[in-house]
């Protein structure tokens, strides 16, 4: 299974891998969400729609839509 940015948890960090560019919003893009930028899921709304994130500082909200397009690598932390 890929791990995509609706299948994290509130507080966990990711490296955005893949998308296909075609199914992401151009806005987004210009915020930095590229292949490389750090992620974490700051919150997520109360029906499940949109997911506030973090995106190499810039807070975003997207659509869960959105979100499932998006490959990422969960960065495991040491606790």
């Amino acid at each position: 299974m890929q791990n995509t940015i609706h299948t994290l948890k509130k507080g966990e960090k990711a490296i955005i891998k893949d998308f296909d560019i075609d199914l992401i919003p151009l806005k987004l893009l210009e915020m930095g969400c590229l292949p490389g930028s750090l992620v974490e899921l700051l919150q997520v709304a109360p029906f499940g729609d949109p997911l506030y994130l973090d995106i190499n500082g810039s807070h975003v909200a997207i659509r869960i839509e959105t979100a499932r397009e998006i490959e990422v690598e969960i960065i495991k932390t040491n606790l």
